[in-house]
This record gives structure tokens, C-alpha cells and sequence, in this order.
């Protein structure tokens, strides 16, 4: 099977579960979106279950690379820090439908539980090494609970997920994201981290 036809594909299907929601797209519209004969599409995915898996897997390494182009652009940890913030603003700028994550937490259970495995092994070290890095560069402050604050980070996106907390049809995920990010952040930072940070401060 032509590997750019499957990334097409599961890029195309991430665009419409991100406008449309995912539960409620029967999957003979999901195949006339993309433009698939029953047959194509059972050549590369079991059923609906396992696209959306595979979407999802697909838009973690997607991310990765984002992040590796981020690093190699910016050395500072503060820098690093918020550029991933960036990221997850643009991100959910993109999901125009308020069902989507409600659909996969419900719905989906193999992908959403892949998202939270890639929180766990993924996102929390990483932001672990960067507010450690971030100390050692005196851009964040030194009395930071390293192990502490990483879990406080990972845990506010679920809190922002969380449509009891935040319904989708009364608040914009990348606002409470932003709103719940940019502050923390800046409570973070030293001055010299601020100074660092205020090109990402004034953006956002």
C-alpha cells in the first residue's frame, strides 16, 4: 500500500474528526470525505476504531518532529517551554468541533488511552529535563519542585479537556489553555527568564 496515500489519509481524517466530531460520522461518510472505496480502506484500517488509533498515532508523531524542529531552532529552556505552549495554543485552535475530545475519552478508548500513555512516557519527561534545564540556566526559578510542577503541567490539560470544568459550547479550549498556561509560566520564570520569554509573552 502506497505509504504517502495512508498519510494523506489519516491527515485528512484528523481534519474532519477536528471539524466534525467522531462519533457521530457514520463511516461511509468518513470513506466519501476521503474519497476511499470500501475495499482501499479496508486495506489499511480494521474499521472506524482502528483509524481513529491510528490518526491518533499518526498526530503524535507529528508532534515529535515539531518538537525536534523547536529544539534545534531554540536553546534555552524557557524558550523550549513556551514554544511547546505555542504549539498546543495552534493545536487547539484547530479542533473546531466541542465533541471531539468528549468523543475520544467516550468513545475511543484505544486512542485516548495512547494520548495519555504518550503524556506519561513522553510529555512528562520532557518537560521534567527542560524546567531542570531551565534552573540550571537561572531562567526558572531554583525553589521549583521539579517532579511536582511537571505533574501540576501535565495535569492542566486535563483539567482544560475536562468539559465539566470547562464545557466546550461556553469556553474556547485554546483560550483556557492559554489562560491556564501563560500565567503559570510566567510565574516560573526569574527575570532573566522573563526577559528571555517576552517575545513569547507579547505572541500569545
Amino acid at each position: 500500500m502506497n505509504p504517502t496515500l495512508r498519510t494523506t489519509l489519516l491527515e485528512e481524517a484528523h481534519q474532519l474528526f477536528q471539524s466534525q466530531g467522531i462519533t457521530n460520522l457514520p463511516l461511509e461518510q468518513i470513506m466519501s470525505h476521503l474519497d476511499v472505496s470500501p475495499t482501499t480502506f479496508r486495506e489499511m484500517f480494521h474499521d472506524k476504531n482502528d483509524l481513529v488509533l491510528q490518526v491518533t498515532r499518526h498526530d503524535i508523531e507529528r508532534q515529535k518532529r515539531e518538537h525536534q524542529e523547536l529544539f534545534q531552532q531554540t536553546t534555552n529552556a524557557v524558550g523550549r517551554l513556551l514554544g511547546l505552549l505555542e504549539m498546543g495554543i495552534r493545536d487547539l485552535r484547530r479542533v473546531k468541533s466541542p465533541d471531539y475530545f468528549a468523543d475520544l475519552i467516550r468513545d475511543f478508548p484505544q486512542a485516548w488511552e495512547l494520548g495519555q500513555q504518550h503524556l506519561a512516557e513522553y510529555s512528562y519527561p520532557q518537560i521534567h529535563n527542560l524546567l531542570n534545564e531551565g534552573i540550571l540556566q537561572k531562567t526558572l526559578r531554583g525553589d521549583i519542585n521539579i517532579a511536582l510542577v511537571s505533574k501540576i503541567i501535565i495535569e492542566q490539560l486535563y483539567m482544560v479537556l475536562n468539559e465539566q470544568i470547562f464545557p466546550p459550547s461556553r469556553y474556547d479550549m485554546a483560550e483556557v489553555f492559554r489562560s491556564v498556561y501563560l500565567y503559570y509560566m510566567r510565574g516560573l520564570c526569574t527575570d532573566d527568564g522573563l526577559k528571555a520569554a517576552s517575545a513569547y509573552f507579547a505572541r500569545m
